[in-house]
């Protein structure tokens, strides 16, 4: 269980409940010390004097105001507990919001709230009502000598404190050059490729499971230590990699839909419904392209061929309907058997 904090109460309204104040996160960087390669002894951190460029020891260093050139008001840890005695033991509510109404980017470090002694009762009343109204607290608290605007958020079955930075030092989003929604424009998003997009998102969607997720770098790199320290060479130094500059490229005009196409079949799930809404149209293009990539002088050629093809065609036509005009008069003919006897008398 990780240490306490910081122990006092919520203050809320008239109700006064005693918590403790607990981390809720941990550093997970890797604690590298200076080593002097020469002999690898550890090389410390020095507070140097300004004036007389020596080393100074920590008993005689102390925090200072400066309110004038060279002039100084000094302070110690008595100073700032003594500043506000209150607000370093509360954590003062005094307002509720929505929730989802808070913007990320104003929350800082969070903590977990636990009921101290006595406290069991007045804490989960609030988290109860506050879990209810779906509302956040925000409040004010002093930790390590600085005050803090807080907000107060139900998660499970506990209260979590998160410290958040205060309004003036949130620089404003007005400062930045961004691209405006459903502007049509070329920097604007287009209906299709939202569309698009919207099935993508759809398809990586899943349950929120934070343990899935890894600092790799932090793994990969422990992995190279751990390599070092087994094959006995943990005092040598990588080399620097030569580097190649990447040769530079012209912009490209990007097909968001085709990259937002490609990337719902790596899901395996292609936009069959894409593939089907394909006009049928564009296929002929085609056929008329191919032909006008042909020589003028070949398409004469196949031109007079076509001709000549017609011509012989219809003298084979003509051809074939004579010979069946005699054969419907040679009958008439030889019906008539008398005429065919005088012929022969004569």
């Amino acid at each position: 269980m990780s240490r306490i904090i910081w122990k006092g109460a919520i203050a809320f309204g008239l109700v006064n409940i005693p918590v403790v104040l607990r981390p809720a996160s941990r550093n997970q960087t890797l604690d590298l010390d200076l080593l002097d390669v020469r002999d690898m002894a550890p090389v410390g951190y020095q507070r140097i004097n300004k004036s007389t460029g020596k080393p100074v020891d920590k008993e005689h260093i102390v925090k200072g105001y400066q309110y004038a050139k060279d002039e100084y008001v000094l302070l110690n840890e008595e100073d700032f507990r003594q500043a506000n005695v209150e607000a370093t033991q509360t954590v003062d509510i005094v307002s509720f919001v929505d929730a989802e109404s808070i913007p990320p980017y104003y929350f800082d470090t969070p903590y977990y709230l636990e009921p101290d002694k006595r406290g069991e009762r007045g804490y989960a009343l609030l988290h109860e009502t506050m879990r209810r109204t779906g509302k956040a607290a925000l409040g004010l608290v002093v930790l390590r000598a600085r005050q803090h605007l807080a907000a107060m958020l139900v998660h499970d079955d506990a209260l979590v404190l998160n410290t958040m930075r205060f309004a003036d030092e949130v620089l404003p989003i007005s400062e930045l050059h961004l691209p405006k929604a459903a502007t049509g424009k070329p920097a604007g998003a287009h209906a299709r490729e939202v569309e698009m997009a919207t099935k993508l998102v759809e398809d990586m969607s899943e349950d929120w499971a934070p343990e899935q997720y890894r600092d790799t770098y932090r793994d990969d790199l422990m992995a190279r230590i751990d390599e070092r320290i087994e094959s006995g060479k943990s005092h040598q130094l990588t080399q620097p990699a030569d580097e190649e500059e990447a040769p530079r490229q012209g912009a490209k005009v990007i097909d968001m839909v085709a990259l937002l196409r490609q990337s719902l079949g790596k899901r395996g799930k292609p936009a069959k419904d894409e593939e089907e809404a394909e006009p049928a149209r564009r296929k002929a293009p085609a056929r008329h392209a191919a032909a006008r990539k042909q020589p003028a002088a070949k398409r004469a050629s196949t031109t007079a061929a076509k001709r000549t093809s017609r011509t012989s065609s219809t003298r084979t036509t003509t051809a074939k309907r004579a010979p069946a005009k005699r054969e419907s008069q040679a009958p008439a003919a030889r019906k008539s058997p008398g005429t065919m006897g005088r012929k022969r008398a004569a």
